[in-house]
């Protein structure tokens, strides 16, 4: 049976890894090439991941639940 540090070190790895890539596929928007967007969509997207980061280092400082976010472009 696996104990709690083996447990929390084999789903942190593959979920900071899932994390990292999800986190390129965003960047992959970028490529204007490809995509159109303004400094508003751009400035969105990252301080809700910029927020998401904060609750996630608070969590880990105190327990504490912290909010779930969704993402919706405010721009209309």
């Amino acid at each position: 049976m696996e104990d709690k540090l083996g447990k929390f070190e084999r789903l942190a790895e593959k979920r900071v890894i899932e994390a990292k890539k999800r986190i390129r596929l965003i960047g992959n928007l970028a490529n204007k090439h490809n995509y159109e967007y303004t400094e508003q969509h751009v400035k969105q997207i990252i301080e809700t991941l910029e927020n998401e980061m904060k609750t996630l280092k608070n969590r880990f400082r105190d327990e504490s639940l912290g909010e779930a976010c969704d993402f919706t472009f405010k721009i209309k």
